[in-house]
């Protein structure tokens, strides 16, 4: 007589067969109807039109990507931004001069209490810094991720090493500058935002270079969202049968990534209480600013720009102005500002009346951010860029919903603006070599001419075998923050151009 299963293998038997069955959707000629009923709601069932056309397998794919969206808050998001087109806004002003701290009225004095004031809270722990990190190098060439970008220097350090380098700087000058004998270390604690096409090779570009000296739990990596590409008439575009057209959500994703990841909370467990916030592609930002964090901390404000003189009216760079009468400071896209606006002077200095550039810099209270997470949230307008979209049609015109990181600034109570030096502070990498402007060349020789400078002011020489406008000397990170303590390092010491001064 053949021997039956005993209950437990016959449990067995059952749980493995309803494992390996596929999903009823799976096994019908129409996809799960309550998620079409979901879809007719927001006038998105058009997705599953060639649902009939569809593999087993694609139209898993499908109901995946579905059911992975926030249907409530796309459509919430679609309707504000397609409605916000057109609406008139305030007209803009002139910043007023006493929003800006220029570098002609900075005293010594002053800038020797900022940079105490910094190094104090960084020792204390009061200091965070986010990196706009979602980006590839398109554009220079490079499918990697901007920040893994060697643009050049004779140190071959790529922009990401270069940053961990000045966070390893600051933490020192806070310790030595504070410490009073005490070895406590000094932690700054980094968020670097990515997005689903960088995520995975930043971190292991951290993990391969044993994260530049830093520690690895002061790192931390977070994405930033994508938001599905529509039609003018806000259709979700389908870049394959079984998939929607996404994009990243914009710099300004950060806002909600911040929140949505909860790394606002883990900000306020560790006692951060000021955030600086930055893009990955300016090879010269000063990572943690004592100097930037001091002053804003002694002007109260809730945010706060770098920014830098407009090189000319025409300059294709977005500006801050004053949006209404009396009202907040934001930023305004070049094409806002026509031609008369553009050149416009102050008739007392004689100085363009918009001459400040936005150049992702920026300081926030961490209450603040917390503020603009939610606002944004809530009123949910993002921009609208036209884009040709890959879609099942070949490339398809259509509409990429994005936020930009300045949209932050018409919710501050109030805003101060840090005139930096072009020179000293801004060299973005953007377009590859050969191009008009913003090249790894062109950042390359900002980086060498204004460490030169630093090592001549420090007593050091050079010697070079080509014209010194084309060369020119790299200072590590670890050396020096912004010039400082080279003498030891330059007094009486000849160095050939180029190469680079380490320790």
């Amino acid at each position: 007589m053949e021997e039956q299963p005993t209950a437990t293998e016959i449990e067995e038997i059952r749980t493995s067969a309803v494992t390996t069955m596929p999903p009823p959707s799976l096994t019908t000629g129409s996809p799960h109807q309550a998620l079409v009923e979901r879809l007719k709601d927001y006038g998105q069932e058009d997705v599953f039109a060639l649902w009939d056309e569809l593999s087993p397998e694609e139209r898993d794919l499908l109901l995946r990507d579905i059911e992975n969206l926030d249907l409530p808050r796309i459509d919430r998001i679609t309707r504000c931004s397609l409605h916000s087109q057109g609406l008139p806004v305030a007209a803009i002003e002139p910043v007023p001069e006493k929003c800006v701290s220029t570098v002609e009225e900075r005293t010594k004095e002053d800038r020797e209490k900022w940079w105490r004031m910094g190094l104090k809270a960084i020792y204390e722990g009061k200091l965070g810094v986010v990196l706009l990190s979602g980006g590839q190098g398109t554009r220079l060439g490079s499918s990697d991720p901007k920040g893994c970008y060697n643009i050049g220097l004779p140190s071959g350090k790529s922009l990401f090493q270069i940053q961990a380098e000045r966070i390893l700087c600051v933490q020192r000058l806070a310790a030595q500058a504070m410490s009073e004998g005490s070895t406590r270390p000094v932690t700054i604690q980094w968020y670097i935002m990515t997005s689903p096409f960088t995520h995975e090779p930043t971190q292991k570009f951290f993990d391969s270079h044993k994260y530049f000296g830093l520690e690895p739990d002061q790192v931390t990596f977070f994405q930033q969202g994508t938001l599905p590409c529509i039609s003018k008439d806000g259709k979700f575009i389908m870049e394959t049968p079984f998939s929607l057209a996404k994009a990243p959500d914009g710099n300004g994703g950060v806002y909600a990534a911040l929140k949505s990841s909860r790394l606002l909370e883990d900000m306020a467990s560790r006692g951060i209480k000021y955030v600086d916030c930055y893009g990955v592609d300016n090879v010269l930002v000063r990572v943690a600013d004592p100097t930037f964090l001091g002053y804003f901390i002694d002007k109260g404000a809730a945010s706060a720009a770098k920014v830098v003189r407009k090189a000319y009216p025409q300059e294709k760079v977005g500006v801050f102005v004053r949006r209404g009468k009396g009202g907040p400071l934001t930023v305004v896209e070049y094409t806002e500002l026509d031609q008369s606006m553009a050149s416009a002077t102050n008739r007392q200095t004689g100085r363009l009346q918009y001459c400040w550039s936005n150049v992702c810099l920026h300081m926030f209270t961490l209450d603040f951010l917390n503020q603009v997470a939610n606002g944004l949230e809530k009123d949910s307008v993002y921009h609208l860029a036209e884009k040709k979209i890959p879609s099942i049609n070949g490339f398809t015109e259509g509409l990429k919903l994005e936020q930009f990181i300045f949209d932050c600034f018409p919710y501050a109570p109030s805003t101060a603006l840090f005139e930096v030096l072009r020179e000293e502070e801004f060299a973005p990498v953007k377009n590859a070599n050969g191009s008009n402007f913003d090249t790894p060349e062109s950042a390359k020789l900002l980086v060498l001419r204004l460490h030169t400078r630093w090592v001549i002011a420090a007593g050091g020489f050079l010697t070079h075998s080509v014209p010194l406008y084309a060369t020119g000397v790299e200072v590590s990170p670890l050396c020096s923050y912004a010039g400082e303590n080279l003498e030891a390092i330059c007094r009486g010491r000849t160095f050939h151009a180029p190469c680079e001064i380490s320790l």
